[in-house]
């Protein structure tokens, strides 16, 4: 399939995020807010361009660029006043200055340090508020036109993936298969890749974030291959492992056991049920197994315009699971020094269950 840049949200999705960001402001005890977080400009504006800066308050909202992105701005952006600024800092105390604020939420952040101080200088009299992991939360609920994209996402990754796994045998590098299946999600329609796409094979297996180098694949070796294609702005993240070969007694019963705790974990996600409990279900399965020692992260985190985002689901989170969030469950082993195993799928929660938005199969394959 190819995936055509779709708008964020019709005119008045967009404006209902709007809303939502003023109506937070009474409580930050701020006159409004200035974002710099480029997926944040984009989920509240629609706008795609990587620069820019955006305020949101005093019953205005401005979207300021520099000259390279006007014309863009004004075709994407809904329901904002387009500024064009040549000193960054310039700009954003001028309309400070002009709506006559004195208190400003900062999305601490994504400004960086000197930027921060200038503006501090800029504006001797306004108060400054630091904000943070608060404004991440209004994308935690997706939408119609969220959805779709999260789902073309998926769909793409599965079929790329697919046509990759022919390259997967004996002699051909880690590296090797990263590249063909990167080439596979461009020819596929992906904007880019979600992040650094991780192939990892036999001892490299059991690095979780190993990068893809130049060893061999050999029969016997399990291959981690973790991806995701990006469609409207939107990530699929997705884990298979594989078996070249085949698999040993000990690899096929530690597949079932991580296998088992994907499962059981998905099988609970739905509203309601806190982030904290899906993590200790897959991990209690893992665990009761004898391998908790080597389960080393959380099960899951959000996936949308950021491939992490909130929620979290780790073994202290906090939040509840609601309708519309989407999350990940990617349970692991890793043994040093032998393989490691990880199987993650993308969900969307549902008031009684959740959809699985990843395509490829989890049972074990063998190449």
């Amino acid at each position: 399939m190819n995936c055509k840049r779709k708008p964020i949200g019709e005119f008045s999705m967009l404006k209902n995020r709007i809303e939502r960001v003023r109506s937070m402001l009474p409580g930050f005890d701020v006159e409004g807010i200035l974002f710099f977080e480029e997926a944040n400009i984009r989920y509240l504006t629609g706008f795609t361009g990587s620069d820019g800066a955006l305020f949101v308050g005093g019953g205005r909202v401005f979207l300021l660029v520099d000259g390279r992105y006007i014309t863009q701005a004004k075709d994407e952006a809904a329901d904002c006043d387009v500024v064009e600024f040549r000193d960054r800092t310039e700009g954003m105390a001028g309309i400070i200055a002009d709506l006559c604020l004195k208190r400003v939420g900062i999305e601490s952040p994504a400004i960086a340090l000197d930027n921060y101080l200038k503006l501090r200088d800029r504006v001797e009299s306004v108060s400054l508020k630091p904000l943070s992991g608060e404004i991440e939360r209004i994308r935690m609920i997706k939408d119609a036109g969220e959805a779709s994209s999260l789902r073309d996402a998926a769909i793409m990754a599965a079929h790329s993936l697919e046509k990759t796994l022919e390259h997967i045998r004996p002699g051909v590098t880690e590296r090797d298969i990263a590249s063909i299946l990167e080439m596979k999600m461009r020819e596929a329609g992906s904007e880019k890749p979600s992040f650094e796409t991780i192939v990892a094979s036999g001892g490299n297996s059991a690095l979780p974030h190993a990068i893809p180098g130049t060893r061999e694949i050999k029969d016997g070796d399990f291959v981690i291959i973790d991806y995701g294609t990006v469609c409207g702005g939107y990530h699929s993240d997705e884990t298979c492992t594989f078996a070249v070969g085949g698999a040993d007694e000990k690899q096929a019963a530690v597949y079932s056991i991580v296998k088992d705790a994907h499962d059981k974990a998905v099988d609970a996600v739905k509203a309601g049920v806190s982030c904290r409990d899906i993590d200790k279900i897959a991990r209690t399965v893992i665990d009761d197994a004898g391998y908790g020692g080597y389960f080393s992260h959380g099960t899951g985190h959000g996936v949308g315009l950021d491939v992490h985002e909130p929620p979290r689901v780790f073994e202290r989170a906090k939040d509840i699971l609601e309708e519309g969030m989407v999350i990940t469950v990617e349970p692991g082993v890793y043994i040093p020094g032998l393989w490691g195993v990880r199987i993650e799928d993308t969900v969307m929660v549902e008031k009684d269950g959740c959809e699985i938005l990843t395509r490829m199969p989890k049972d074990l394959k063998i190449l």
